[in-house]
């Protein structure tokens, strides 16, 4: 996992050195109901999911972790379930949605069938 994904997260201009893992934790001691967790560097360009940080955070907390920022195909989609084993609660897909990268039937059926299509 890139280092950045650790020990830094960003809101609007300014960054925080706070390691991402234990503020996860702090929001789960609080009372959140669920993470939704964007890689900034992949968000709206396609390039995938960050597989292995929304991973590393979803072992971290007992908390759902949604996985959001890069998810350009059908095959990535079963590749993260692959991957995910159950560990993530759902995934967020915009602009492959929107440009037509993804048919959202065909990524409904492939959610409902396990990664498997249908």
């Amino acid at each position: 996992m890139q280092e950045r994904a650790l020990s830094q997260w960003k809101v609007g201009p300014s960054t925080s050195d706070m390691n991402i893992l234990e503020l996860a934790a702090r929001f789960e001691d609080s009372g959140v109901s669920a993470i939704i967790y964007t890689d900034i560097d992949r968000d709206g360009v396609l390039s995938g999911v960050n597989i292995e940080g929304t991973l590393a955070l979803a072992s971290k907390v007992e908390i759902p972790v949604i996985a959001s920022g890069g998810l350009s195909s059908l095959q990535e989609l079963k590749n993260l379930l692959d991957e995910a084993k159950g560990k993530i609660a759902g995934i967020i897909c915009g602009r492959a949605l929107y440009e037509n990268r993804i048919n959202l039937e065909d990524a409904l059926g492939i959610l409902s069938h396990g990664g498997r299509e249908c």
